[in-house]
């Protein structure tokens, strides 16, 4: 009965992913605002509510552990596994705004989390992401958005003149809404039925937060921008990954190190230091051969080191 539901909730993912990106793409040209803008915006918000929703739970019940492992293995998931299979579907393009703004911001965010999580780096004698700390992720998460969408209209990619839409606007709304319940409910299936599987084969709590819960989490990122890669959306691809990618750092563990604050004691430096990792190769694809594009190479690079960390994981 769970490996059922584990394909019915795999099948409303992909469901959802489809409505979710033809949706975006009718608002987008609604409203003549650029691909990448909805993806880092509504896209990317909107697949991180499973992580949003599994970090807040985990910290109001004290679960620290599991708010910053989701998180910590979601960034994984999301650069080494999405980025790594849609580069070996489609080489990435990078723009202009990604190489300049976007991955180094990226990796910004995930220096900051090691800053704050390390133990004794910013508290000595303990690791925790104390309330301050957290008020702090979410001014920059806010400051970000509002840059971005300030530069987009400054460079006049976003105007008041709407276009000619090829879908009706309640039924595009529809199609968010419906595409984001299918992702969301979805993910939030499969992640249990997932969990329960782990558990009856005697995997670890720490692994499961890591690995299975990041994981199913970020199965919305996953399917949405696999077939944003299939239909030739290549921006709004990369902007889900890095928009979620930012968002749940600054976002999800800011707001959860708001409401309580969050000890570290059970991240390892090592989780740590592979988020950092994992944002810095993105930077450097930037600049590999061809230069402004993450190459097929490049996507099973980063599935080979993602499968070797999970290795060094479950040994």
């Amino acid at each position: 009965m769970d490996t059922l539901f584990l394909l019915l909730g795999l099948g409303l993912i992909l469901g959802g992913a489809h409505l979710l990106t033809d949706g975006a793409a009718a608002l987008a040209q609604r409203f003549r605002v650029p691909e990448f803008i909805i993806g880092l915006t509504v896209i990317a918000i909107g697949t991180s509510t499973p992580e949003l929703v599994v970090s807040l739970l985990s910290a109001l019940g004290g679960k620290s552990d599991m708010a910053i492992g989701n998180v910590v293995g979601s960034n994984l998931f999301n650069t080494l596994v999405i980025v790594g299979v849609c580069a070996l579907i489609r080489p990435l393009p990078l723009s202009r705004e990604n190489i300049r703004r976007d991955i180094p911001f990226g990796v910004i965010a995930s220096l900051l989390l090691l800053a704050f999580a390390s133990r004794g780096l910013l508290h000595p004698g303990d690791g925790r992401i104390n309330r301050s700390e957290g008020l702090i992720m979410l001014l920059l998460y806010a400051g970000l958005m509002i840059y971005t969408v300030r530069a987009a209209i400054r460079s006049g990619a976003v105007t008041n003149e709407k276009a000619q839409p090829a879908k009706n606007m309640w039924i595009t709304l529809l199609m968010i809404v419906g595409g984001l319940a299918g992702l969301i409910y979805g993910g939030d299936l499969f992640l249990d039925r997932a969990t329960s599987i782990a558990r009856k084969w005697g995997i670890s709590e720490s692994v499961i937060s890591i690995t299975l819960v990041a994981g199913g989490t970020s199965l919305p990122e996953l399917a949405s921008s696999v077939v944003s890669i299939i239909k030739g959306k290549t921006e709004m691809a990369l902007g889900n990954v890095l928009g979620s990618n930012i968002a749940n750092i600054l976002l999800i563990l800011g707001l959860s190190a708001t409401i309580r604050p969050l000890d570290t004691d059970g991240i390892t430096a090592a989780d740590l230091g592979m988020v950092v990792l994992g944002s810095l190769l993105l930077l450097m694809a930037a600049f590999t051969f061809r230069r402004g594009k993450a190459d097929r190479w490049e996507g099973a690079l980063f599935l080979a080191i993602y499968a070797v960390y999970i290795g060094y994981l479950i040994r």
